[in-house]
């Protein structure tokens, strides 16, 4: 009796489970990622949608621009709000500068230097934190604004990857990345020749073919960042 009565349990189990799982997959194969979206399809999504809403955003900040020069504002609160804008890297920024590229090595790259290593995957690839070295190297040869891709740098960007893409304020690039800064041009190069991070990078460049070019040419115009400088923050609740 106890025999028959623990197998209707285990088949009422089993079905409960075929029921779970048939509502969970909604008709589609559990056994399969097919049907689900890779995690950089999900960012890709998530960066067109930030796109569009900084050029909401943008649209809606020029027209309280607008508004607030209606109104006549004091001369001297705009020529200071004009300054912190600028400072704040909102606005265009001009003068000599420096373009930094860096690639990904060639598809099927192998070593290229006698009794190095072959490379693996990582090896191959640009990381993170080669693009934050160089960003941190020119910060310190003094840049007054810096450009990573499409986008300005302010105080709260952050340079993050998941993969070998770089997802920088909501959106998403893949390789070359490309990164201007607008300052001294001799200061910024020294401090980029002279950072470790960066002479590690370029041992993986000699030894595998990553990309990594220095361009030192004339003025270039910096673009102005048009997002939300709203700051969020985590608070615990008591």
């Amino acid at each position: 009796m106890v025999g028959r009565a623990l197998t209707c349990a285990v088949f009422a189990l089993a079905g409960l489970l075929f029921c779970v799982s048939a509502l969970t997959a909604r008709g589609t194969n559990l056994r399969t990622d097919d049907s689900l979206l890779r995690l950089t399809d999900v960012i890709r999504e998530k960066s067109e949608q930030n796109q569009q809403t900084q050029h909401q955003v943008s649209a809606l900040q020029n027209q309280v621009d607008a508004l607030a020069e209606q109104q006549g504002q004091n001369p001297a609160d705009i020529r200071r709000l004009g300054a912190l804008s600028k400072a704040a890297g909102l606005e265009p920024l001009k003068g000599p500068g420096l373009t930094v590229t860096l690639n990904d090595a060639p598809p099927g790259a192998t070593a290229r230097i006698p009794g190095v290593p072959e490379p693996g995957p990582n090896d191959l690839v640009i990381h993170q934190q080669d693009i934050q070295a160089v960003v941190n190297a020119l910060w310190r040869g003094g840049a007054k604004g810096i450009q990573v891709m499409d986008q300005r740098l302010i105080a709260t960007s952050a340079v993050r990857c998941v993969g070998n893409t770089l997802i920088l304020q909501g959106r998403v690039y893949s390789p070359p990345y490309v990164v201007r800064a607008v300052g001294n041009q001799a200061a910024m190069r020294a401090a980029v020749d002279a950072d470790p991070y960066i002479s590690n990078y370029l041992q993986y460049v000699n030894a595998y073919g990553l990309g990594w070019k220095v361009d030192q040419g004339g003025a270039m115009t910096l673009p102005g960042y048009n997002g939300t400088v709203d700051l969020r923050y985590a608070q615990a609740v008591p």
